[in-house]
């Protein structure tokens, strides 16, 4: 017997209720979805195998536990009202499970499409998205039919690639077999390598009702795979090609019946046309300057949408640029261990927001935090941001100019 659809339940009442939201994921958005559901009047419960996941610390219930495990799956919807995830790589499995007993947004059938690169670029041709020239890998004869033209290329893994993850540049035809050995012979996307003036993303939210809202289109920077920098209003982009990102992020969303927050990513080529590079079934990194910038966070939408509640087109307020706070800014010391960063000569510059998520251990390359800069105009949240970036070590968050061609970032 299948289980409630979130489309047949009624929209939660947090006070009235006390109702629990669920989420499977731990992590930095797991951990601001929280505070945005709690905000709201709702408890929350995580479930991530981690004991010391971000979100499981702020949460009122963290279940420890892989996110297969029946028990675990079992005791998350006893003591939910809906059910949600903050990262892709979520067994969708763990979803459809949840789903026969709680309304889980999104649905296990979504993140399954973006959960791998094949399936994605599928729905994105099926529902009129321009997308890279490609073709999918899984034998060593497909590697050996592949059309000359898709040269230079990207060579990605269909599952599991992020923040500039499994995937490796590749120059001709000769240089295939080797690349595809390099990333496990494992089913893969090959795409043409495009020139890149730009990149660009649009963040959705989609409610059980149909209804679409969108945050404002945002310009972004990335260094070695991984967003580094987010730009609202985004200074490059035209208002016609505003409007062709946020009809594509519609039509992706539609076209899966989604329910959640989406973010759509795209490049913008030298020729001024938009392809689409990705799709994340969550709020984004790229989205992060909303909480500060906007009037409606992409996760207060997260919660409204997983809710029930009614959806409002969030309003930018001030200008914004979001820094992204990796592990390298935390400087060594001379015993060898990483120190705190001077936040109070960051906090000391008008309009910024500092937001750490409660990890401890600051490797090189992982999220540590974020920093948004938010001001009157753009040109003063552009100063402040180039200065907190100097005052943190960063590199220069805008450069001189942009990078001709680029492989897929995360």
């Amino acid at each position: 017997m299948s289980g409630p659809s979130i489309a047949a339940v009624r929209a939660l009442d947090p006070v009235g209720d006390g109702a629990t939201l669920g989420v499977l994921g731990g992590g930095q958005l797991g951990r601001m979805f929280a505070h945005a559901a709690q905000t709201l009047g709702f408890r929350t419960a995580v479930l991530d195998p981690d004991p010391q996941s971000p979100a499981g610390s702020v949460s009122h219930v963290h279940l420890q536990s892989a996110y297969l495990d029946d028990a675990a799956l079992t005791a998350l919807a006893a003591a939910s009202a809906a059910v949600t995830t903050e990262f892709e790589n979520v067994p969708a499995e763990a979803l459809d499970r949840l789903a026969a007993s709680v309304p889980v947004a999104p649905a296990g059938a979504a993140v399954r499409i973006c959960q791998d690169r094949a399936l994605e670029k599928a729905h994105f041709r099926a529902s009129g998205v321009p997308c890279a020239p490609h073709a999918v890998l899984a034998t060593a004869d497909d590697l050996a039919a592949v059309d000359p033209t898709l040269f230079p290329a990207v060579l990605k893994t269909a599952r599991l690639g992020y923040d500039g993850k499994g995937q490796v540049s590749v120059a001709d035809a000769a240089a295939l077999p080797q690349a595809w050995a390099s990333l496990g012979q494992v089913r893969c996307v090959l795409e043409l390598r495009l020139p890149l003036q730009h990149e660009l993303s649009v963040i959705v939210a989609r409610g059980r009702n149909g209804a679409v809202v969108a945050l404002p289109v945002q310009q972004n920077l990335h260094r070695d795979g991984i967003l580094a920098v987010t730009q609202v209003p985004a200074p490059d982009v035209t208002p016609a090609q505003a409007d062709e990102a946020w009809r594509c992020a519609r039509a992706l969303a539609e076209g899966m019946d989604y329910v959640g927050v989406l973010c759509v990513e795209f490049f913008v080529l030298t020729d001024g046309r938009l392809v689409a590079n990705e799709m994340a079934p969550r709020p984004h990194n790229s989205g992060h300057y909303s909480i500060d910038a906007c009037d409606v966070s992409q996760f207060e939408l997260q919660v409204r949408t997983l809710a029930g509640l009614p959806l409002s087109t969030p309003r930018l307020h001030s200008a914004a640029v979001m820094l992204n706070l990796l592990g390298d800014a935390w400087p060594m010391g001379a015993d060898g261990q990483r120190r705190a960063p001077d936040w109070a000569a960051v906090l000391a510059l008008p309009g910024a927001h500092l937001h750490l998520y409660g990890k401890t251990d600051p490797r090189p390359g992982r999220k540590m935090g974020h920093l948004t800069l938010t001001a009157a105009t753009p040109e003063t949240a552009r100063a402040r941001a180039a200065e907190a970036a100097a005052r943190l070590g960063l590199p220069p968050p805008f450069p001189r100019a942009p990078v001709a061609s680029a492989p897929a970032s995360a």
